[in-house]
């Protein structure tokens, strides 16, 4: 049993399914604690070319170098509020799939479509607004089994590139669960209470990374720990994760 209870029998199934994912070697997602060049903000997901980290946001389309910041304890903003089984046909509809997340421009467009599959009705504001890569939005709070249905990967990447970097639950679908590790591209947390009741789109909300708590209108609430995944996802996915820890060789 892995720390704050969760199985460490479920890393396994998630190195066979990055396994079955192949990406180029030159080119890999790392976490979000580089600073961006500035042109559009702090964004989640980052590539590398050999021991250089680049972002990929400057106007001119070029990869700027980055050098790298301290690491993130809260992460802190307008919060997106989504209800039960929302499936990853809503966070990414499949006409968007051909587009190929290691390459910097389609990593942008796929981050545009992002919840773009949500019923007009029942989330009138947007997580993007038109015209817009990315959104205002870096904590998405949700009901019930988010990111059922279909197991594509693309889901928690095109939440990352959108500007997504946590994402709160009161449970989710496991194959969601095992992309967002897998790519490191967010963290997937839990929380028994349901925040998705308690707040609306574009609360502020706090989340302490340190101590695993979410604040909002001033009440502190306590998240399921990650536990032995949490390193996975900071070391930037499984990849990144067996390199730094000598499962694998570095290349």
């Amino acid at each position: 049993m892995a720390k704050g209870g969760l199985p460490v029998q479920r890393l396994a199934p998630l190195f066979l399914l990055a396994l079955r994912s192949p990406r180029p070697q030159t080119q890999e997602r790392i976490p979000a604690r580089y600073r961006c060049c500035g042109s559009k903000g702090i964004r989640p997901v980052w590539f590398f070319h050999g021991s250089g980290r680049f972002c990929d946001c400057h106007p001119s389309g070029t990869a700027i170098k980055l050098e790298r910041d301290q690491a993130v304890s809260t992460i802190s903003g307008p919060a997106y509020v989504v209800g039960d089984n929302i499936d990853t046909d809503q966070i990414i509809p499949a006409q968007y799939l051909m587009l190929v997340p290691t390459v910097p421009g389609e990593l942008r467009k796929l981050g545009s479509y992002a919840f773009s599959g949500l019923p007009d009705a029942l989330y009138p504001k947007r997580f993007v607004a038109p015209g817009e890569e990315t959104a205002g939005y870096p904590i998405v709070v949700a009901g019930r089994n988010f990111g059922c249905g279909s197991s594509r990967e693309h889901a928690p990447i095109a939440l990352a590139a959108a500007g997504c970097r946590i994402v709160i639950a009161e449970s989710y679908a496991r194959i969601f669960f095992r992309n967002s590790v897998s790519t490191g591209v967010l963290f997937p947390y839990e929380c028994a209470e349901r925040l998705c009741e308690q707040i609306r789109t574009g609360d502020p909300v706090e989340v302490d990374l340190l101590n695993e708590t979410i604040s909002a209108g001033g009440v502190r609430h306590r998240l399921k720990s990650l536990g032995d995944v949490r390193p996975v996802i900071e070391a930037g996915g499984l990849f990144q994760y067996a390199r730094k820890t000598g499962m694998v060789a570095t290349p």
